[in-house]
């Protein structure tokens, strides 16, 4: 398996996505991942009621293009490299922090329309 030319991936946001561990192996040149739901997923942060969750989540959404350029590939022996790992975990993380701000969104807006 070589893969050198795989820039950039585009995969959905979804929970229990099972990628294996060597799906990535050899892909040295992998940097860049998109979600399908990109774009929706941009306007639920920006609906969200504090600057601080919007910019956690923008600070979350980033993040795997920051670290998956250093992050190791494997080679083409028994190391897979970290890379499917790595997107394993961010989408779990990502999947984790919008349901939970969602969750309190709500609470604050249901306290808000308790108190009117």
């Amino acid at each position: 398996r070589n893969c050198t030319s795989l820039e950039q991936i585009t995969i959905p946001l979804k929970d229990g996505m099972n990628i294996a561990d060597n799906t990535f192996q050899r892909c040295e040149n992998l940097k860049h991942v998109d979600l399908v739901e990109g774009e929706v997923l941009r306007d639920t942060v920006d609906a969200l009621l504090l600057d601080e969750w919007r910019n956690d989540m923008t600070d979350k959404l980033d993040v795997i293009n920051q670290s998956l350029p250093t992050t190791p590939a494997g080679d083409e022996y028994e190391d897979v490299g970290g890379k499917a790992l790595v997107i394993s975990m961010w989408i779990a993380s990502v999947l984790h922090k919008i349901v939970d701000y969602k969750a309190q969104h709500r609470s604050l807006l249901n306290e808000a329309a308790t108190k009117l």
